[in-house]
């Protein structure tokens, strides 16, 4: 097995001092690589398999591409660190590429660079490298009718200075396997069913593998001195110097390389400029086709993130699996080591019900109508749960059972009106009214506990109640009546089993992340996971997840628990920053970068301590719908614009940025920016369209109305 590295940088970044990476410990450069003052290049098979394992590259994005059409099954992610990261095929449930990114050489070394991402219309990125003395500017597209990427370069620089591009593929979603050669000048390259083809006007080609004889390591010295014509299956990296001032270069996929060869120089005889063109119009009409942006949204940056973000959530769409919506395209940490990829590449059902209620939100009922399919599509026979998360097409992955998520998809049929699911409904609505223990959950919203949680149990009352609505619709009032009975229990007993009265943090009831046994009064311990500490007192850790309390009409914002428990949050887990006012997700939260910066890790001991969890922009929206609902417009409107400053680079919006622990304050690590989490987020996106809408609209518009009526008394039954 060999062994695994840290994401090998990008070689063009001198703001954050990367290097390229030294071949594998005791791995030395095998026989057949010629020294750089060698005469004569070494080429032939490339020596050294299999290569160096090397994990994706960091997840903090800045752009996501795919086109509007069925046809080009290919995504691309924009590397905040300049060029592209993950490239996905033929699905976005797992990469085929783990980068493509460029070097520029200069008087026996490498050139370091500024990085620049700017986004241009639609999902279209540019990056511009600032050099001493040169420039180089990269516009990335796809191609509408084929599974192609195309990068348009413009490289502006004296004599002595050379480009090169840098493949490493990770074909069928496994960064092994892959074997390449040359093939009429392009660098073609297959793992079983999936081949890829680089193509453009190049003057030298060579395939190697990671960390041995790959380009990276070959031109550290400034110089192309290995030019290999093939290498074995292995940990492939291809590597192609770049003829003129101004080129394309087109990555092809298909099931075999010759049909690759041929998608990528079909897209370089259409032009970047047509393609470019073709793309941007498939995303114009989309957004043409979306309600208007509110008019709440104050400035450019804000309603350039509105469109950015219903982009985002329409781009995380499988494309030969309707309404499978990944969480994110990107590896954050220790997933980045996952062979196949991890969790984020995963389709899970809390997180499709956000994208969709922001699909709603702007204007794409459609979208969430395919979402609504794909959950029911995906409901376990014959006891009616939901798989924790399942691949794009529909396969159980993680065995875990969250009763949230088990009651959303109830939720989302009531607001589309989906009366026609009311079998799929039923057999959930089952099993949350008979599941043994219940509302205790054997893991609630942030996946790491079980228990009574306010959370879980606000998405079990609304299911209930929602599923009883339609129900009644198809005249089956016993069914809707144990509903309702089940729903009036849980609410009842709701504080009993999660509101502390004798809590350290207030005089005051508030309420608590979770309770292990129902007693909220009671000092019952358990460890935080996630390397925080063991042995805490339940009394003691909060999360602002209660909110959805208020949010699905199971209590009012008035409700005097509701209100002291917001104070109680502020202080224990809200991060002020110039960027605005952010929320940590839990207590004692060790789910983010260790205190050095560096990335968290799996199998972190209970109780190190050696990483944190930071905040999440999310939970802003979240708190924004709450003063919705609370009438407070001006605080919820605060909360749209903090969510817009917590953006990154090409306007991605990510799982968490930056607190005011350590690395906070040093170059790259600002309070209120995005970490290394997942970038782009889509329930963070989601989020944003939503706050968006009901703050245009006054009111919580995804609250299901049954909720509210039965709860609020607008209308008691």
């Amino acid at each position: 097995m060999t062994p695994i590295l840290p994401a090998m940088p990008l070689l063009l970044v001198a703001t954050l001092g990367l290097t390229p990476a030294a071949p594998a410990s005791g791995t030395a450069l095998a026989s057949g690589a010629t020294p750089a003052n060698g005469a004569t290049p070494a080429s032939g098979t490339a020596p050294g398999a299999p290569g160096v394992d090397q994990q994706y590259l960091p997840a903090g994005k800045s752009g996501l591409l795919t086109s509007r059409t069925r046809e080009s099954r290919v995504w691309a992610t924009v590397q905040r660190e300049g060029g592209l990261g993950e490239i996905f095929y033929p699905t976005i449930g797992g990469p085929s590429a783990r980068s493509l990114t460029f070097v520029v050489t200069f008087r026996g070394g490498v050139a370091k660079a500024d990085v620049r991402t700017e986004q241009l219309d639609g999902l279209r990125f540019r990056q511009t490298f600032a050099g001493a003395r040169w420039r180089l500017t990269a516009d990335y597209t796809t191609d509408p009718a084929r599974s192609t990427v195309l990068v348009d370069l413009s490289f502006a620089a004296p004599g002595g200075y050379d480009l090169f591009a840098i493949y490493d593929p990770t074909l069928g979603n496994s960064r092994g396997g892959d074997s390449g050669r040359t093939s009429g000048g392009a660098l073609v390259a297959t793992d079983g069913a999936v081949s890829s083809a680089l193509a453009g006007s190049f003057s030298a080609t060579s395939s190697g593998f990671a960390g041995v004889s790959d380009g990276l390591t070959d031109l550290r010295d400034g110089r192309m001195d290995w030019r290999y014509s093939s290498a074995a299956a292995g940990n492939l990296v291809q590597t192609a110097a770049l003829r003129g001032r101004h080129t394309t270069l087109a990555l092809g996929f298909a099931g075999s390389a010759a049909d690759a060869l041929t998608t990528a120089r079909r897209s370089l005889r259409e032009g970047f400029r047509s393609v470019a063109r073709s793309y941007a119009y498939g995303w114009k009409r989309y957004l043409a086709g979306l309600s208007d942006p509110p008019r709440v949204l104050r400035g450019a940056a804000q309603r350039q993130l509105y469109r950015t973000s219903a982009l985002i959530l329409a781009a995380s769409e499988d494309k030969i699996n309707p309404g499978a919506y990944v969480a994110a395209p990107a590896s954050p940490w220790a997933f980045g080591t996952d062979d196949p990829s991890g969790p984020y590449h995963l389709v899970w059902s809390r997180d499709l019900y956000q994208v969709a209620t922001g699909l709603i939100a702007a204007g794409d009922r459609a979208g969430a109508g395919r979402a609504l399919d794909f959950l029911f599509g995906v409901q376990q026979r014959p006891d009616g749960s939901f798989p924790q998360n399942s691949q794009v097409d529909g396969t159980p992955v993680w065995g875990g059972l969250q009763l949230d998520e088990v009651a959303l998809p109830i939720v989302l049929a009531y607001q589309l009106g989906r009366a026609d699911t009311w079998p799929g409904v039923r057999r959930a609505a089952d099993f949350l009214a008979g599941y043994p223990g219940a509302p205790f959950t054997p893991q609630e919203r942030w996946e790491n506990q079980s228990g009574y949680s306010p959370n879980t149990i606000a998405t079990a009352i609304a299911g209930l109640v929602c599923a009883a609505s339609i129900a009644r619709s198809h005249g089956e009032l016993p069914s809707a009546r144990r509903y309702l009975a089940t729903a009036d229990s849980w609410r009842a007993r709701l504080k009993s089993w999660t509101v502390t009265a004798n809590g350290p943090y207030s005089a005051r009831p508030y309420f608590l992340r979770l309770t292990k046994d129902g007693n909220p009064n009671a000092g019952t311990t358990y460890a935080i996971g996630d390397s925080g500490p063991v042995d805490v007192d339940q009394r003691r850790v909060v999360d602002p997840s209660f909110l959805d309390l208020v949010r699905l009409g199971v209590l009012p914002p008035s409700d005097a628990d509701v209100v002291n428990t917001l104070a109680v949050v502020d202080a224990q887990l809200g991060v002020v920053t110039q960027r605005g006012f952010f929320w940590h997700r839990a207590s004692f939260d060790g789910f983010g970068e260790q205190l050095d910066g560096s990335q968290w890790e799996f199998n972190e001991p209970d109780g190190s301590l050696v990483s944190r969890g930071r905040a999440w922009p999310l939970l802003s929206g979240e708190r924004g719908e709450y003063e919705i609902a609370a009438g407070d417009l001006g605080a919820a409107s605060s909360r749209l614009a903090a969510m817009a400053r917590a953006t990154g680079p090409g306007g991605m919006l990510p799982e968490q940025v930056w607190d005011r622990t350590s690395p906070a304050g040093r170059p790259g690590f600002e309070p209120g920016t995005p970490t290394f989490s997942a970038t782009p987020l889509a329930w963070t996106h989601a989020q944003y369209l939503r706050l968006a809408r009901d703050l245009a609209e006054g009111r919580i518009t995804e609250q299901p109305a049954a909720v509210a009526d039965r709860y609020l008394g607008r209308a008691r039954e």
